[in-house]
């Protein structure tokens, strides 16, 4: 007979194996994160590789043909990063609200995560595009 914790009823196989969809679910949503996180940080971080690489080269920022970046590569970074701590802990939240539905079969399905990445990614791609065609 499976085990009961406190006032929980008890865990059926079928059960476990949607707790671990919902926890697999809840992992690929961190792995999202974090991979956005990264993508934030290399982006902020890439006006200092672009101004070390031409102090390697020789040439003061002054005689490089490279476009003035205004910071926007810093803003969008932190942009980034602020995105990819928000999906966790959005993603957090669904999963343990995801486990008390499966719990109380109630289960009810929600896009909040789904259109808040999509929505951010959407305009990441209009920005990129918008200051990859100003700078050349």
């Amino acid at each position: 007979m499976p085990k009961k914790i406190a006032d929980q009823k008890p865990v059926r196989v079928g059960d476990r194996r949607v707790h671990m969809a919902n926890e697999r679910t809840f992992l690929a949503w961190i792995r999202t994160s974090i991979g956005i996180m990264a993508f934030g940080f290399v982006v902020e971080r890439f006006a200092l590789f672009i101004k070390q690489v031409s102090y390697v080269l020789g040439k003061s920022t002054s005689e490089t043909s490279l476009p003035p970046s205004h910071g926007y590569s810093a803003i969008a970074g932190i942009l980034l990063v602020c995105l990819g701590s928000l999906i966790s802990v959005l993603a957090f939240m669904k999963f343990k609200n995801v486990e008390k539905q499966i719990n109380e079969d109630t289960y009810q399905t929600s896009s909040i995560l789904n259109i808040l990445l999509t929505s951010s990614v959407l305009a990441i791609g209009i920005f990129l595009i918008i200051y990859l065609i100003q700078s050349t």
